[in-house]
């Protein structure tokens, strides 16, 4: 299953570049849309692996619960990965205009919260996922560890929350702008 779970994430990528690549430098809009098309694709497929893996009767470990993980952030932050590396290579290869600066202040903040928002809805995902594999094998001993990742979402949840939206709405307004004008 971590093969399963290495290679989804190293799909991921190779999706986008790839799609990347057709888009500005061969000029192949359609083939560069499919490509993209693919991210969603191979999340499935790792959630299929994880599910016919358990259904065969493998006892569920850590890497079950990260397939559920992976699969929740995959699919919430993946338009915007797909979108930053789009700006970045049009930039880089295509003569687009340069990626936006980062966000100061009050933008920042608000960036902060969407970010944490986003994170919430990914380990909502996620959890649902869990349950969902949980109750599909049945079986509680095979599916025990799966019920520890419940608690690490939260504590997810939490540690974006402290470090992102919590600590740029706590740090001094002050700061905030000093940091727009270095900037």
């Amino acid at each position: 299953m971590a093969a399963v779970i290495a290679g989804g994430e190293i799909g991921f990528w190779v999706a986008i570049v790839a799609g990347l690549v057709a888009r500005y430098l061969l000029k192949l809009k359609r083939t560069s849309v499919v490509l993209l098309l693919l991210t969603p694709v191979i999340d499935l497929v790792v959630l299929v692996a994880t599910v016919i893996d358990l259904r065969n009767g493998a006892t569920a470990n850590f890497v079950h619960g990260l397939a559920a993980v992976y699969l929740g952030f995959s699919v919430v932050f993946g338009h915007s990965m797909i979108k930053w590396a789009d700006v970045r290579f049009a930039h880089r290869f295509a003569g687009g205009p340069p990626p936006p600066p980062k966000p100061t202040g009050r933008e920042k903040l608000r960036a902060e919260w969407r970010d944490w928002f986003k994170c919430v809805l990914a380990c909502g995902l996620a959890a649902g996922v869990l349950l969902l594999l949980i109750f599909m094998v049945g079986d509680t001993e095979q599916v025990e560890p799966l019920w520890g990742w419940l608690p690490r979402l939260g504590v997810v949840t939490a540690i974006w929350f402290a470090t992102g939206p919590l600590w740029q709405e706590l740090s001094p307004r002050h700061e905030r702008v000093k940091e727009g004008a270095r900037r």
